[in-house]
């Protein structure tokens, strides 16, 4: 069976999260139901991740096997699937891949973004997209926080339980890579775009790392007690996590030059 690689792009806000679940209205339930009825049957599909409700994403990217009987290419699987989906969701993209090639665990890196917007008033365009915090606090030491993060570390404080993680979990079950963290001012410095790109992250991760690193921005949290939530096991599981609405999935990175 041919398997495709696509890239879907989504706004968030509607949907319950990616991930299909009992009641539906999730991005996965309904890319499913539009590929149904391209192909007037059942199909399912693997993503490389899940986001939660309120999340968006650029760049999601899910593979699909098709039946040999379907004689579809994959952009005309691309233009067929954007002909069933709303408009809040989008085909961006899609190739063929290989037999053994999987949208999870092929994965090498993740980026996501996160947008804070620093004016006082929130413009109507970014309201569910950006977390608004009109409070004073410090750009410059946001950044600072940001770069503890930077390195291999074991992030068990810093993600939520989904309830189906091992117990007791392997010594290297919440190491994770942080490549890069970090902060650009946008639009005369009212808009903060925070880039995190890793090798993966944990329910909820992207989120707590950047609550966290809030409040040591304004002064509530030192960069030294930041840091022993990374190296001190008994230290507290982060309590300060962002709202959903400023996440956005930008990229998942493959090797072999796939889109």
């Amino acid at each position: 069976m041919p398997r495709i690689l696509f890239t879907c792009a989504y706004d968030g806000a509607p949907y319950l999260g990616w991930q299909s679940q009992r009641g539906g209205h999730t991005v996965q339930d309904i890319v499913e139901t539009a590929m149904a009825r391209v192909l007037h049957a059942p199909l399912r599909i693997a993503a490389a991740g899940r986001t939660d409700a309120g999340v968006h994403a650029a760049a999601q990217r899910f593979h699909a096997d098709i039946p040999e009987s379907c004689r579809m290419t994959a952009q005309n699987w691309r233009d067929a699937l954007n002909a069933h989906l709303p408009a809040s969701i989008r085909i961006m993209a899609a190739q063929s891949v290989p037999d053994d090639f999987h949208a999870r665990f092929s994965a090498t890196g993740k980026r996501y973004d996160y947008l804070i917007w620093r004016g006082l008033v929130l413009p109507p365009f970014l309201a569910g997209r950006a977390w608004h915090l009109p409070h004073a606090f410090d750009a410059a030491l946001l950044a600072e926080a940001l770069h503890v993060y930077v390195g291999t570390h074991d992030f068990r404080r810093f993600a939520a339980k989904r309830g189906n993680e091992p117990d007791p979990a392997p010594a290297d079950f919440y190491l994770r890579t942080i490549y890069g963290a970090e902060v650009a001012a946008e639009q005369g410095g009212e808009l903060l775009r925070l880039s995190f790109h890793g090798n993966g992250f944990m329910y909820r991760m992207v989120r707590l790392l950047v609550g966290t690193a809030h409040q040591v921005a304004r002064g509530r949290m030192s960069l030294a007690e930041l840091g022993s939530h990374l190296t001190e096991l008994d230290a507290p599981k982060a309590r300060y996590c962002a709202p959903a609405d400023g996440l956005y999935l930008q990229a998942v990175e493959y090797e072999d030059g796939l889109i």
